[in-house]
C-alpha cells in the first residue's frame, strides 16, 4: 500500500478490513484466548508471608569519637546508595539465605537441599517510604512454609546484626582503652607548659587592649570599604556625564554660569530671533536691500554685546550660541556633573586620611606583645586535652555498657503469620494478557493478509488507480450461494434489465447509458468497445444490459461478441453459434443471416467459430469496413471485447470504434493487472471513454450512495447482476 492510501485510512476503512477478514481472524483469537484460559486453569494457589523490621542507629561510631556530627546516623557513602536499601541487601546475603535452608532443610523438586541464589530471587525486601522499615515477603505454595522463611530469615539477618554489633563495641572498648593514657599524659604536660609559661614571663592578660585595636581598624576598615564603593559609584557617574556632555568640568561650570546670566541670555535670544528675520528677508529680497543690510548690521552688532557679556561673565573662551542655551535637561546634566567631580574630589581625599589611620592602628597591634599569642595557644592546648580526656572516659563506660547488652541496630516489629487466604490469583491475569496477545495476533494476521492480498477491493481504490472517468456504478442484486468448490459466488441473473426492469441494477444500467449519451454533445457516439483488465469482470454481462438499456430507450443497437476467445454473448441470450462474426470477416459474400434480434430494437451478432488467430480477423480492413457499415444501419454499436493482458484485440477494436468503456470488478482484478491495463491503453493511445465499476458490494464501501435505493426494487425481483 502506498502512503497516500494509508494517509486516506479511518475508521471506517479499518471496519471494512475487519469485515473481510473477520473469520480467521476470529479463529485465531478465540485459538489463543482458549489457550490462555487453560494455562490461567493449570495454575496452582501461592501464598504470600510478610514481615517487618525496623532499623535503628548505631551509636558505636559516636562512642568512638570518630563519627564527629553525623555519628549513629544510618548515612550513605554515595549520593546514589540508600543505607535502607543497603541493608535489605543485605538480608538477601548468601550466609543468611544459607543458614536459612539450614535451618528448615529446604528442598528443590528433586529432594536437593534448596540453592541459596534460587531461594534469594523469590524472596522480595523493599524499603516502606518515608520510614526505616524493611518489609520482607516470600510466595510459596505451602502458607505455612511461606510464613517460615520469611520468620527464620528475620531471626537469621538479627542474630548476625547482632554479633556486627558486639564486634564493634569490643573494637570501639579497646581503642579507647588504648587512648586513654596517652590522652591524660597530654592533659599534664599541657598544665605545667602553662604553668611555666606565667611564672617564667609574669604578663598580665592584655586581651581587652587587642581587642578594642582589633575593633577600631575594622571599623575603619568598613569607612575604608564604604568610601572606595561610594568613590567608585562617583567615578562612574563623573565618567558618564563626561561622555554625554563631552566637555571639562571647567567648561560645563563656564556655560551654567551663562544660562544663569539674564543679560546673556536676553542678548542670545535678540540674536537668535534677529538672525531668524534676516533669513526670512533673505527669501524675500536680494542681498543688497537696505532691509537685509540693516539686519545684517544689528546681527553684527549683537555679536559683539554677546561676546563682550561673556568675556566679563567668564573670562577668555569660546562658547557657542547652542551652549548659550543648553535647555532644562543638559543644563542639570551639566550641574550633576559640576557636583560629581566636586564629591569625587572630596572622597579622593577622606579615602587617603582614612588609609594613614588605619596604618597607624596597624602600626599599634603590631606592637603588642606576642606573649599574649603563646599564652592563648597554651591555654588552648590543656582545654582540648582535658576535654578529650572527660569525652574518653564517659564514651568508656557507654561502650561497655553496650558490649554487655544483648541489643542490634534493628529489631522485628511484624512477624510473619500463615496467611489463611491464598494471594491474588495470576489466572485473571494470564487470561487478560492471551486476550491482548491475541488481539495483537490477530490484527497482525488481518495485516498479513491484506498485504498478501493485492486486489482491488473497493470502489474508491479502482477509482484511483485507473483514474479514468467514473459512468457508473453496477451492484450486486442477489443472495450469495455456494459453487462445487465450496466458495461463495452471487447467483444473479445475466439480463436485470430485462427480467427485473425496475430493479437498482436496471437504474444503474439507465445512469451508465445517459452518462454514455452526455460525453459528447458535439459528436455523437456511434460505436464502443467493452474491455476489462481480466477475465471475470462481467464485461459480456455489462456489454449485454447495456444493449438491453439502449433498447428499451428506442435506439436501434447492435451487440458484437468480438471476445473470439471465450465468446460468452450466445449463452447470455440463448442463442446458436453457428454463424457469427468470424463468418461475417472471412466470407465477404455471406449475408447478414448471422446477426440475430432478440428483443425490440436490439441485434446480437455472435462471434461464430472460433478461428485459430482472432487477432489477424479482427486487425483487417474487412473488419473495420464492418464497423462501419453497422454505424450507418445502427443508432448504436457495442462490441464485447477480450480482457486487455490476455488478449491484444481489444487494443486493436478500439482504433476502430469510437473509444473504449472499461469494466472494473472490486475483488476480481488486482492491482497489478490494473496497473498494467492502465499502461496499455495508455500507450496505444486509445481513447478511454471512462469506466464502469461492476459488481459493487455495498457492505464493502464506505460510501452507499451510488447504489444503496433498495426502495426502489420491487419485491417482486428474481435477482440483478
Amino acid at each position: 500500500m502506498s502512503l497516500n492510501a494509508l494517509e486516506q485510512i479511518d475508521f471506517q476503512n479499518y471496519w471494512l478490513i475487519v469485515k473481510r477478514r473477520w473469520k480467521p481472524t476470529a479463529a485465531i483469537f478465540a485459538v489463543a484466548l482458549i489457550g490462555s484460559s487453560i494455562i490461567a486453569s493449570l495454575q496452582k494457589p501461592s501464598y504470600v508471608a510478610d514481615g517487618k523490621l525496623l532499623l535503628r542507629a548505631n551509636r558505636l561510631p559516636s562512642l568512638t569519637g570518630l563519627g564527629g556530627e553525623s555519628a549513629g546516623r544510618i548515612s550513605n557513602l554515595t549520593m546514589q546508595s540508600n543505607p535502607v536499601r543497603t541493608e535489605a541487601q543485605t538480608v538477601l546475603s548468601r550466609p543468611i539465605i544459607q543458614r536459612t535452608i539450614d535451618a528448615l532443610k529446604l528442598t528443590d523438586a528433586s529432594g536437593k537441599p534448596l540453592h541459596p541464589d534460587s531461594l534469594a530471587r523469590s524472596i522480595k525486601v523493599k524499603d516502606v517510604s518515608g520510614t526505616d522499615v524493611l518489609e520482607i515477603t516470600y510466595e510459596d505454595q505451602n502458607a505455612a512454609k511461606a510464613a517460615a522463611v520469611i520468620n527464620q530469615v528475620m531471626k537469621e539477618y538479627l542474630a548476625s546484626n547482632l554479633q556486627d554489633n558486639r564486634s564493634e563495641a569490643i573494637a570501639a572498648r579497646e581503642f579507647i582503652a588504648e587512648q586513654l593514657p596517652k590522652t591524660e599524659a597530654n592533659v599534664r604536660q599541657a598544665e605545667s607548659a602553662l604553668r611555666r609559661f606565667k611564672e617564667d614571663s609574669g604578663v598580665a592578660d592584655i586581651k581587652g587592649e587587642e581587642d578594642r585595636l582589633t575593633e577600631t581598624v575594622g571599623e575603619i576598615e568598613k569607612q575604608i570599604a564604604a568610601t572606595n564603593t561610594e568613590l567608585a559609584e562617583t567615578d562612574t557617574r563623573y565618567g558618564t556625564l563626561s561622555g554625554t556632555l563631552n566637555m571639562s568640568p571647567e567648561r560645563a561650570i563656564d556655560i551654567n554660569a551663562l544660562s544663569q546670566d539674564s543679560k546673556v541670555q536676553q542678548l542670545s535670544k535678540q540674536l537668535q530671533e534677529t538672525e531668524t528675520q534676516l533669513e526670512l528677508e533673505r527669501t524675500r529680497f536680494t542681498g543688497k536691500h537696505p532691509a537685509i543690510a540693516n539686519l545684517e548690521q544689528r546681527v553684527s552688532t549683537l555679536q559683539g554685546l554677546l561676546q563682550e557679556r561673556i568675556t566679563q561673565t567668564v573670562g577668555d573662551g569660546s562658547v557657542s550660541e547652542s551652549e548659550l542655551a543648553p535647555g532644562d535637561i543638559r543644563q542639570g546634566l551639566m550641574k550633576d556633573f559640576v557636583n560629581a567631580e566636586v564629591q569625587r574630589l572630596s572622597l579622593s581625599s577622606r579615602l587617603a586620611s582614612l588609609t594613614n589611620t588605619r596604618d597607624a592602628y596597624r602600626n599599634r597591634v603590631r606592637q603588642v606583645p606576642r606573649l599574649e599569642q603563646s599564652q592563648r595557644e597554651l591555654q588552648r592546648r590543656l582545654e582540648a586535652a582535658q576535654s578529650t580526656y572527660e569525652s574518653l572516659l564517659k564514651k568508656l563506660q557507654e561502650v561497655e555498657l553496650t558490649e554487655k547488652q544483648n541489643v542490634g541496630t534493628a529489631r522485628i516489629i511484624e512477624q510473619a503469620a500463615v496467611p489463611d487466604a491464598p494471594a491474588r490469583s495470576t489466572a485473571n491475569l494470564i487470561i487478560m494478557m492471551g486476550a491482548v496477545i491475541a488481539t495483537l495476533i490477530s490484527l497482525a494476521a488481518i495485516t498479513f493478509l491484506e498485504l498478501r492480498d493485492k486486489s482491488i477491493k473497493t470502489l474508491k481504490e479502482a477509482r484511483d488507480l485507473f483514474g479514468y472517468t467514473w459512468l457508473g456504478t453496477i451492484p450486486y442484486f442477489g443472495k450469495p450461494v455456494p459453487n462445487r468448490s465450496n466458495k461463495l459466488e452471487w447467483s444473479i441473473p445475466e439480463l436485470p434489465v430485462r427480467d427485473a426492469p425496475r430493479s437498482t441494477v436496471s437504474a444503474s444500467y439507465r445512469m451508465l447509458q445517459a452518462n454514455l449519451k452526455f460525453l459528447s454533445l458535439d459528436e455523437k457516439l456511434k460505436s464502443i468497445v467493452i474491455t476489462s483488465s481480466v477475465p471475470r469482470e462481467g464485461k459480456s454481462t455489462v456489454a449485454a444490459n447495456l444493449a438491453a438499456t439502449m433498447a428499451t430507450l428506442g435506439r436501434r443497437t447492435l451487440l458484437i461478441d468480438a471476445d473470439l476467445h471465450h465468446p460468452s454473448q450466445h449463452h447470455i441470450w440463448h442463442l446458436t453459434n453457428v454463424s457469427g462474426l468470424s463468418h461475417l470477416i472471412v466470407e465477404q459474400n455471406r449475408g447478414r443471416d448471422s446477426i440475430v434480434p432478440v428483443m425490440d430494437n436490439l441485434d446480437v451478432l455472435t462471434c461464430g467459430v472460433i478461428p485459430p488467430n482472432p487477432l489477424a480477423l479482427l486487425d483487417s480492413k474487412r473488419m473495420a469496413s464492418l464497423i462501419e457499415s453497422f454505424e450507418q444501419q445502427y443508432d448504436f454499436v457495442i462490441v464485447d471485447a477480450p480482457p486487455l493482458i490476455v488478449a491484444a484485440e481489444a487494443l486493436t477494436l478500439g482504433k476502430i470504434a469510437d473509444g473504449v468503456l472499461l469494466v472494473a470488478r472490486p475483488g476480481v482484478v488486482d492491482h497489478a493487472s490494473a496497473v498494467t491495463a492502465k499502461e496499455l491503453l495508455e500507450q496505444s493511445s486509445q481513447n478511454v471513454l471512462g469506466m464502469v465499476i461492476n459488481g459493487a458490494i455495498s457492505e464493502n464501501e464506505v460510501q452507499k450512495s451510488y447504489y444503496d435505493h433498495d426502495d426502489y426494487i420491487e419485491t417482486s425481483a428474481a435477482g440483478v447482476l
